[in-house]
């Protein structure tokens, strides 16, 4: 074997020169492997039309959502108008999809994220070093400003921006790239698939930032910027350079949002839409790379799903984030983690029964609030299509009053009973800790 092989690790000790074998790190190779067969394999198992839908949108959100947390989770940089990046990187997207119909532009349409990721990289050049001149609470100010000022832009130009109504394209047009087509393009499923190929390759280099002497510094600036400048790093180059690539790959998203809706608004680069990234990456947890890729599917769930079936969805949402916040300030994968962390202990058998009482309790104490939102939603803005209410198979009149007394009495109970569940959980959890905690004390070397 070579001495100068990438596997071997060399060491300099007082009897001579030392060879070790670093072995490749399969688990890693083994979970992107199983992400790519799970890309490959949804459409086989979801084969409708809505399913497809969501799940491209999924995959956009994904981009976007761990672009996001190049800035909050791993830098420390708290944005409020990242949908800038994302929009206007949309924009330039469908503007080249538009030439490209047209015959102007000769270029590929399967490669029109890259067009939105160079915007979003341009734009992060100039607004990043304006905003990465401050941190912190100005930081988060500065960015709100921008993405207003963007915002009232995009209905003050309607020649580029397309006013109210938007810009509208087509994306079965174009030549061939590797042997694909613009026409390709007008099934549902070769989008989901572009979409899931470009989803997966951002991730894949996202990840791979993260091991970066960039990534590494970015880490240390959002720990501790102070020393990070002590020895001898600039720590606004640091945020700016993150910006730009966190722009680059939020442009990635505009423009695979732009291939997969055809059409732009003004609402790609509004202050909702930069609301919805933060709450997607709160709600997985910013302090994991996997956390906001959980969050995305969990807020597409909720946005576009849900959207389905019930117009209060926000509302849901909104509760949904704030349980989330009070209970498990970490986000799903904390929750996750910790779990499996008891799991490796050998400890989940005594939380099993606490969990299941948990579990009833919550969808009982959740059938009930769904029932009284619902009604009161109804009461409030739907009543002139009539008092029947249906959910779930089952017709309800609110104008009668044993509904409410159901729902009611549904909701008092099981919080009743979810209060009483959750301290005997909480008892039994502390407990387990604390017993990891003193096995990890009298073990220190079997961490």
């Amino acid at each position: 074997m070579k001495i100068d092989d990438p596997a071997l690790v060399g060491s300099v000790a007082a009897d001579g020169p030392t060879l070790a074998f670093r072995p490749l790190n399969f688990g890693r190779w083994i979970i992107w492997g199983m992400t790519a067969i799970v890309f490959l394999s949804l459409p086989m198992m979801f084969e409708k039309k809505f399913a497809l839908a969501l799940m491209s949108q999924a995959g956009i959100m994904i981009i976007f959502a761990l672009s996001y947390n190049m800035l909050l989770g791993q830098s420390g940089m708290l944005s409020f108008g990242h949908a800038v990046y994302s929009g206007l990187g949309a924009y330039f997207a469908i503007h080249a999809m538009n030439w490209i119909a047209a015959g102007t532009l000769l270029y590929p349409v399967s490669l029109l994220p890259l067009v939105g990721g160079l915007a979003g990289l341009f734009f992060g050049v100039v607004f990043g070093y304006l905003t990465t001149k401050k941190a912190g609470t100005p930081f988060a100010m500065i960015t709100l400003g921008i993405g207003e000022m963007v915002f009232a832009a995009s209905l003050m130009f309607p020649g580029f921006f397309g006013g109210e109504a938007g810009i509208s394209g087509n994306r079965t047009s174009g030549g061939p790239f590797l042997g694909i087509d613009g026409l390709t393009f007008g099934r549902d499923l070769h989008v989901y698939y572009l979409i899931a190929a470009w989803c997966f390759v951002s991730m894949v280099a996202m990840f791979a930032l993260t091991q970066t002497p960039l990534g590494r510094i970015a880490n240390a600036v959002r720990d501790n910027p102070e020393r990070a400048e002590f020895i001898g790093y600039n720590t606004q180059r640091v945020r700016w350079l993150m910006l730009m690539l966190s722009a680059f790959f939020a442009g990635i998203a505009g423009g695979l949002m732009a291939i997969n809706l055809e059409s732009v608004g003004s609402e790609a680069v509004s202050a909702i839409r930069s609301g919805g990234v933060l709450l997607a990456a709160f709600i997985g947890g910013v302090s994991f790379f996997f956390g906001p890729i959980l969050g995305a599917v969990v807020f597409v769930f909720f946005s576009v799903a849900l959207s389905e079936y019930t117009k209060a969805w926000q509302l849901y949402l909104g509760v949904f984030f704030v349980l989330l916040v009070m209970f498990a300030p970490g986000g799903l994968s904390s929750l996750i983690l910790m779990n499996l962390r008891v799991l490796k202990f050998g400890k989940m058998k005594r939380l099993l029964d606490p969990y299941f009482g948990v579990l009833a309790s919550s969808l009982a104490l959740l059938a009930g609030i769904v029932l009284l939102i619902e009604f009161t939603w109804h009461r409030s803005l739907d009543i002139a299509t009539g008092s029947a209410v249906t959910l779930a198979g089952f017709r309800f009149d609110i104008a009668e009053p044993q509904p409410w007394v159901l729902a009611i009495t549904i909701t008092v109970a099981a919080a009743a009973a979810f209060d009483y569940m959750r301290r005997r959980f909480k008892a039994e959890w502390d407990q387990v800790q604390v017993e990891i905690e003193n096995w990890l004390r009298d073990n220190p070397d079997d961490k």
